[in-house]
């Protein structure tokens, strides 16, 4: 997206845009003015899309973000019920959803405004930016003068232990080549408990979901952008995906004491 980084003040409330749908139309066409951008209607079998349902629906979701890592293009696209001949349609939903109303989303639905990340400890203002949302916070940058930090604003939740794929911590040595991991026969006991994950696995799943989401075409960059991000964590965002991991901990050893009895029996 071309244009200003500096997001403008917004004319009028989430509810009031979603409500009304020509105040949302007036609000999104300024919001493209300020920014510089263009705000053109798209066409997704033969009709206009409907930018104010789609906007309604995906914030309705918990925004882009939370829409993407949890797979549900589909049952938004459910909505507009496009004719069977339409195809991608759940792709072209989120393609222009980003195009046209992400920054939109962060400035209405998000409450972004320039300025907002404030260090109480130095008392300095810093624009930042929400780059992801997930169930346990937000991932955010905050630019301090030529510096960009990238890091968590979080809120504890016991919701916040979904179980995601084992990914190493970040290297702090010279890397090494990488050797072939050798495949797992298929005599494998299935029963048997998953191996427990470390706080830094959350915090890597969390942030891959919402990178591969931006920047779908730079994979290969996101194990060292997301090594940064965490090496940037102050102790108190640390801990609470070390906390993540000891919860985790405890339920592999918890399960695994159960497996074990039960091989006995």
């Amino acid at each position: 997206m071309d244009g200003t980084n500096t997001l403008p003040s917004p004319l009028a409330s989430h509810d009031d845009v979603v409500k009304d749908s020509t105040l949302f139309w007036e609000t999104l066409k300024g919001f493209h003015g300020v920014m510089g951008t263009k705000c053109m209607v798209p066409i997704i079998g033969g009709k206009e899309l409907d930018l104010h349902v789609l906007y309604v629906e995906v914030t309705r979701r918990g925004g882009y973000n939370q829409v993407v890592s949890e797979k549900k293009w589909r049952e938004v696209s459910g909505v507009f019920q496009f004719s069977p001949t339409t195809t991608s349609a759940s792709y072209a939903l989120r393609k222009h959803y980003f195009s046209l109303l992400f920054r939109f989303e962060q400035l209405y639905f998000f409450r972004l405004q320039e300025g907002l990340l404030l260090d109480h400890n130095s008392c300095f203002q810093a624009t930042g930016t929400i780059d992801g949302k997930f169930e346990c916070g937000y991932l955010v940058s905050m630019k301090l003068g030529s510096e960009v930090l990238n890091g968590v604003l979080y809120h504890q939740s016991p919701s916040c232990t979904a179980i995601v794929p084992y990914v190493a911590p970040p290297q702090t040595q010279t890397p090494r080549t990488r050797r072939r991991r050798k495949k797992k026969g298929s005599g494998g006991d299935p029963f048997r408990p998953k191996p427990n994950r470390s706080g830094y696995n959350f915090f890597f799943a969390e942030k891959h979901s919402v990178l591969k989401s931006l920047y779908p075409t730079r994979e290969r960059e996101f194990t060292k952008m997301i090594g940064e991000s965490w090496n940037n964590l102050s102790a108190e965002q640390r801990v609470v995906y070390q906390n993540y991991g000891l919860k985790d901990k405890e339920r592999y050893q918890r399960e695994l004491k159960e497996y074990r009895d039960k091989k006995k029996n």
